[in-house]
Protein backbone atom coordinates (compact mmCIF):
# COMPACT_ATOMS: atom_id res chain seq x y z
CA UNK A 1 0.00 0.00 0.00
CA UNK A 2 3.24 2.28 0.94
CA UNK A 3 6.64 2.22 0.42
CA UNK A 4 8.77 1.35 3.16
CA UNK A 5 9.98 4.41 4.59
CA UNK A 6 7.18 6.78 3.50
CA UNK A 7 5.28 8.53 6.75
CA UNK A 8 1.85 8.08 6.48
CA UNK A 9 -0.80 10.49 6.76
CA UNK A 10 -3.55 10.45 9.69
CA UNK A 11 -6.18 13.06 10.93
CA UNK A 12 -6.61 11.19 14.88
CA UNK A 13 -10.36 12.54 16.19
CA UNK A 14 -10.09 12.88 20.06
CA UNK A 15 -12.48 11.84 22.68
CA UNK A 16 -14.02 13.28 25.40
CA UNK A 17 -11.63 15.02 28.10
CA UNK A 18 -9.58 16.91 25.71
CA UNK A 19 -10.31 20.38 26.41
CA UNK A 20 -6.60 22.03 26.38
CA UNK A 21 -8.22 24.86 28.72
CA UNK A 22 -10.46 27.99 28.22
CA UNK A 23 -9.75 31.35 25.86
CA UNK A 24 -6.65 29.36 24.75
CA UNK A 25 -6.64 30.72 20.60
CA UNK A 26 -3.98 31.57 17.87
CA UNK A 27 -0.64 30.35 17.89
CA UNK A 28 -0.79 28.72 21.55
CA UNK A 29 -3.46 26.55 20.16
CA UNK A 30 -1.64 25.30 17.24
CA UNK A 31 1.65 24.99 20.11
CA UNK A 32 -1.06 22.34 22.41
CA UNK A 33 -2.42 20.86 19.14
CA UNK A 34 1.42 19.93 17.92
CA UNK A 35 1.56 18.47 21.24
CA UNK A 36 -0.77 16.14 21.40
CA UNK A 37 -0.50 15.10 17.68
CA UNK A 38 3.02 14.44 18.40
CA UNK A 39 2.06 12.61 21.60
CA UNK A 40 -0.50 9.99 19.42
CA UNK A 41 2.52 9.68 16.90
CA UNK A 42 4.52 8.17 19.46
CA UNK A 43 1.98 6.29 20.86
CA UNK A 44 0.80 4.73 17.54
CA UNK A 45 4.58 3.91 16.47
CA UNK A 46 5.36 1.98 20.19
CA UNK A 47 2.46 -0.06 19.14
CA UNK A 48 4.13 -0.60 15.84
CA UNK A 49 7.71 -0.74 16.87
CA UNK A 50 8.82 1.87 14.26
CA UNK A 51 10.07 5.65 14.76
CA UNK A 52 7.27 8.36 15.10
CA UNK A 53 8.66 10.17 11.93
CA UNK A 54 7.29 7.30 9.83
CA UNK A 55 3.55 8.54 11.07
CA UNK A 56 2.70 11.92 9.59
CA UNK A 57 -0.28 12.88 12.28
CA UNK A 58 -2.42 16.01 12.07
CA UNK A 59 -5.00 16.63 15.51
CA UNK A 60 -8.50 17.32 14.72
CA UNK A 61 -9.28 19.53 17.65
CA UNK A 62 -12.83 20.10 18.60
CA UNK A 63 -13.48 20.27 22.66
CA UNK A 64 -13.21 24.27 22.65
CA UNK A 65 -16.40 24.19 20.26
CA UNK A 66 -18.73 22.12 22.40
CA UNK A 67 -18.62 24.81 25.57
CA UNK A 68 -20.93 27.50 24.28
CA UNK A 69 -23.88 24.57 23.67
CA UNK A 70 -26.62 25.34 25.80
CA UNK A 71 -27.34 23.07 28.89
CA UNK A 72 -30.84 23.29 29.99
CA UNK A 73 -31.29 23.87 33.91
CA UNK A 74 -31.73 20.44 35.80
CA UNK A 75 -31.46 20.51 39.60
CA UNK A 76 -28.19 21.00 41.15
CA UNK A 77 -27.45 17.63 42.93
CA UNK A 78 -23.76 16.04 43.23
CA UNK A 79 -25.27 12.56 42.35
CA UNK A 80 -26.54 13.02 39.36
CA UNK A 81 -25.78 15.08 36.30
CA UNK A 82 -27.03 18.19 36.08
CA UNK A 83 -28.11 18.15 32.26
CA UNK A 84 -31.12 16.53 32.08
CA UNK A 85 -30.39 15.36 28.23
CA UNK A 86 -26.72 13.61 30.12
CA UNK A 87 -28.93 12.44 32.39
CA UNK A 88 -31.35 10.76 30.09
CA UNK A 89 -28.64 9.71 28.18
CA UNK A 90 -26.69 8.42 31.14
CA UNK A 91 -30.17 6.53 31.76
CA UNK A 92 -30.19 4.72 28.33
CA UNK A 93 -26.60 3.63 29.03
CA UNK A 94 -27.28 2.33 32.27
CA UNK A 95 -30.19 -0.01 30.29
CA UNK A 96 -27.54 -1.03 27.64
CA UNK A 97 -25.50 -2.52 30.54
CA UNK A 98 -28.76 -4.20 32.34
CA UNK A 99 -28.10 -2.54 35.66
CA UNK A 100 -31.09 -3.37 37.73
CA UNK A 101 -33.76 -1.25 38.63
CA UNK A 102 -33.01 -0.99 42.17
CA UNK A 103 -29.69 0.60 41.11
CA UNK A 104 -31.14 3.24 38.64
CA UNK A 105 -34.11 3.52 40.49
CA UNK A 106 -36.58 2.14 37.61
CA UNK A 107 -33.98 4.15 34.98
CA UNK A 108 -36.12 7.24 35.85
CA UNK A 109 -32.95 8.95 37.44
CA UNK A 110 -29.51 7.24 37.55
CA UNK A 111 -27.62 8.38 40.64
CA UNK A 112 -23.79 8.47 39.94
CA UNK A 113 -22.58 6.86 42.96
CA UNK A 114 -24.84 3.81 42.85
CA UNK A 115 -24.41 3.42 38.89
CA UNK A 116 -20.61 3.72 39.33
CA UNK A 117 -20.42 1.16 42.35
CA UNK A 118 -22.77 -1.58 40.30
CA UNK A 119 -20.38 -0.74 36.51
CA UNK A 120 -16.77 -0.79 38.72
CA UNK A 121 -17.72 -3.97 40.55
CA UNK A 122 -19.41 -5.66 36.97
CA UNK A 123 -16.19 -4.82 34.81
CA UNK A 124 -13.10 -5.04 37.98
CA UNK A 125 -12.97 -0.96 37.79
CA UNK A 126 -11.58 1.11 40.10
CA UNK A 127 -14.88 3.19 41.38
CA UNK A 128 -14.15 6.96 41.86
CA UNK A 129 -12.08 7.12 38.68
CA UNK A 130 -15.09 5.75 36.79
CA UNK A 131 -17.56 8.24 38.60
CA UNK A 132 -15.23 11.44 37.37
CA UNK A 133 -14.92 10.01 33.94
CA UNK A 134 -19.07 9.66 33.78
CA UNK A 135 -19.66 12.75 35.02
CA UNK A 136 -17.29 14.36 31.99
CA UNK A 137 -18.60 11.60 29.52
CA UNK A 138 -22.31 12.11 29.27
CA UNK A 139 -22.20 15.72 29.12
CA UNK A 140 -20.06 16.38 26.28
CA UNK A 141 -21.70 13.43 24.47
CA UNK A 142 -24.75 15.63 25.24
CA UNK A 143 -23.12 18.70 24.29
CA UNK A 144 -22.66 17.74 20.95
CA UNK A 145 -26.15 15.25 20.09
CA UNK A 146 -28.46 18.18 21.59
CA UNK A 147 -30.31 19.18 18.24
CA UNK A 148 -29.13 18.02 14.54
CA UNK A 149 -28.40 21.19 13.55
CA UNK A 150 -27.04 22.97 16.61
CA UNK A 151 -24.33 25.84 15.61
CA UNK A 152 -22.01 23.60 17.98
CA UNK A 153 -22.74 20.10 16.33
CA UNK A 154 -22.00 21.74 13.11
CA UNK A 155 -19.19 23.49 14.16
CA UNK A 156 -17.32 20.48 15.50
CA UNK A 157 -18.21 18.22 12.45
CA UNK A 158 -16.85 20.81 10.05
CA UNK A 159 -13.65 21.97 11.82
CA UNK A 160 -12.78 18.39 11.48
CA UNK A 161 -13.37 17.70 8.02
CA UNK A 162 -11.27 20.79 7.72
CA UNK A 163 -8.45 18.96 9.31
CA UNK A 164 -8.90 16.00 6.66
CA UNK A 165 -9.43 17.93 3.77
CA UNK A 166 -6.26 19.85 4.25
CA UNK A 167 -4.27 17.11 5.97
CA UNK A 168 -5.45 14.35 3.10
CA UNK A 169 -4.84 11.60 5.63
CA UNK A 170 -5.37 7.83 4.21
CA UNK A 171 -6.12 6.87 7.93
CA UNK A 172 -8.32 8.33 9.62
CA UNK A 173 -8.37 7.54 13.91
CA UNK A 174 -11.43 8.41 15.94
CA UNK A 175 -11.40 7.51 19.46
CA UNK A 176 -14.75 7.36 21.83
CA UNK A 177 -16.90 10.39 20.95
CA UNK A 178 -14.55 11.33 18.07
CA UNK A 179 -15.96 8.27 16.26
CA UNK A 180 -19.49 10.02 16.36
CA UNK A 181 -17.97 13.32 15.22
CA UNK A 182 -15.86 11.63 12.13
CA UNK A 183 -18.44 9.50 10.97
CA UNK A 184 -21.22 12.55 10.37
CA UNK A 185 -17.84 14.69 9.00
CA UNK A 186 -17.17 11.66 6.74
CA UNK A 187 -20.96 11.51 5.60
CA UNK A 188 -21.25 15.27 5.48
CA UNK A 189 -18.42 15.57 2.94
CA UNK A 190 -18.34 12.47 0.88
CA UNK A 191 -15.52 13.97 -1.10
CA UNK A 192 -13.49 13.33 2.01
CA UNK A 193 -12.61 9.37 1.48
CA UNK A 194 -9.62 7.91 3.66
CA UNK A 195 -8.60 4.91 2.51
CA UNK A 196 -9.69 3.73 6.27
CA UNK A 197 -11.65 4.62 8.91
CA UNK A 198 -10.43 3.27 12.67
CA UNK A 199 -12.84 3.48 15.55
CA UNK A 200 -11.35 2.59 18.82
CA UNK A 201 -13.88 2.31 22.14
CA UNK A 202 -16.66 3.70 19.96
CA UNK A 203 -20.42 4.27 21.16
CA UNK A 204 -21.66 4.77 17.82
CA UNK A 205 -24.35 1.87 18.42
CA UNK A 206 -25.52 3.11 22.36
CA UNK A 207 -29.41 2.94 21.86
CA UNK A 208 -31.68 6.00 22.77
CA UNK A 209 -28.44 8.20 23.71
CA UNK A 210 -26.00 7.97 20.13
CA UNK A 211 -27.53 5.42 17.66
CA UNK A 212 -30.83 7.27 16.59
CA UNK A 213 -29.48 10.60 17.01
CA UNK A 214 -27.06 10.27 14.24
CA UNK A 215 -26.79 12.41 11.40
CA UNK A 216 -27.05 10.23 8.57
CA UNK A 217 -30.08 8.08 10.70
CA UNK A 218 -30.13 4.65 10.80
CA UNK A 219 -32.56 3.16 8.30
CA UNK A 220 -35.11 1.00 8.49
CA UNK A 221 -34.87 -1.97 6.16
CA UNK A 222 -35.25 -5.14 7.65
CA UNK A 223 -36.60 -5.30 11.32
CA UNK A 224 -33.81 -3.43 12.91
CA UNK A 225 -32.31 -0.04 11.64
CA UNK A 226 -29.13 -0.25 10.51
CA UNK A 227 -26.36 2.24 10.51
CA UNK A 228 -25.45 3.96 6.59
CA UNK A 229 -22.34 2.58 5.57
CA UNK A 230 -19.38 5.24 4.64
CA UNK A 231 -19.34 6.92 1.31
CA UNK A 232 -17.01 5.78 -1.34
CA UNK A 233 -14.57 2.84 -0.75
CA UNK A 234 -13.01 3.54 2.55
CA UNK A 235 -12.27 0.68 4.76
CA UNK A 236 -13.63 0.76 8.06
CA UNK A 237 -12.31 -1.30 11.17
CA UNK A 238 -13.64 -0.86 14.45
CA UNK A 239 -11.80 -1.85 17.63
CA UNK A 240 -13.38 -2.41 21.23
CA UNK A 241 -12.27 -4.09 24.61
CA UNK A 242 -14.95 -6.08 25.96
CA UNK A 243 -14.18 -4.04 29.13
CA UNK A 244 -14.75 -1.05 27.94
CA UNK A 245 -18.64 -0.06 29.26
CA UNK A 246 -18.15 3.19 26.62
CA UNK A 247 -17.82 0.63 24.01
CA UNK A 248 -21.74 -0.44 24.63
CA UNK A 249 -22.73 -2.85 22.51
CA UNK A 250 -19.13 -3.18 21.54
CA UNK A 251 -19.34 -4.89 17.79
CA UNK A 252 -20.56 -2.14 15.62
CA UNK A 253 -20.66 -4.77 12.70
CA UNK A 254 -24.01 -5.69 13.91
CA UNK A 255 -25.36 -2.44 13.31
CA UNK A 256 -23.81 -0.45 10.77
CA UNK A 257 -23.64 -1.69 7.00
CA UNK A 258 -20.20 -1.99 5.71
CA UNK A 259 -17.53 -2.84 8.57
CA UNK A 260 -14.96 -4.38 7.47
CA UNK A 261 -13.50 -5.85 10.75
CA UNK A 262 -15.19 -5.32 13.81
CA UNK A 263 -12.40 -6.51 16.66
CA UNK A 264 -13.68 -7.53 20.63
CA UNK A 265 -10.15 -7.64 21.97
CA UNK A 266 -9.06 -6.77 25.52
CA UNK A 267 -6.59 -3.38 25.13
CA UNK A 268 -6.24 -2.78 29.26
CA UNK A 269 -7.74 -4.92 32.59
CA UNK A 270 -7.20 -1.35 34.12
CA UNK A 271 -9.21 1.95 34.42
CA UNK A 272 -7.49 2.93 31.30
CA UNK A 273 -9.97 0.75 30.01
CA UNK A 274 -11.26 3.62 27.90
CA UNK A 275 -8.09 5.71 27.41
CA UNK A 276 -6.93 6.50 23.87
CA UNK A 277 -3.15 5.82 24.68
CA UNK A 278 -4.22 1.81 25.70
CA UNK A 279 -6.16 1.34 22.19
CA UNK A 280 -3.40 3.13 20.43
CA UNK A 281 -0.63 1.28 21.82
CA UNK A 282 -2.64 -2.25 21.21
CA UNK A 283 -1.57 -4.89 19.09
CA UNK A 284 -5.14 -5.09 17.06
CA UNK A 285 -4.60 -1.22 16.10
CA UNK A 286 -0.64 -2.24 14.96
CA UNK A 287 -1.88 -4.75 12.86
CA UNK A 288 -4.59 -2.79 11.27
CA UNK A 289 -2.23 0.29 10.40
CA UNK A 290 1.01 -1.74 9.61
CA UNK A 291 -0.21 -2.54 6.02
CA UNK A 292 -0.88 1.23 5.29
CA UNK A 293 3.28 1.16 6.17
CA UNK A 294 4.31 -1.13 4.10
CA UNK A 295 5.12 -3.39 7.02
Amino acid sequence: MTSPGTPVRIVAVHGVGNHLGADISGTRLEELRALKAAAWARQLAGGLSISPDRIDLDFAYYADKLLTAPAAQGAQNGDFLDDPLAQEMLAAWARELRVPDEVSQGHATVPLRALSSWVARRCDLAEGPLRVFLRMLFPEVAAYLRTEHAPERTAVREEVAARMARHQPRIVIAHSLGSVVAYEALHAHPELQPDLFLTLGSPLALPRAVYERLVPAPRLTGPTPQGERLPGKTRWVNIADPGDPVAVPPQLSQHFDGIDLDHTTVISPLFRFHHATNYLQSATTAATIAPYLGI
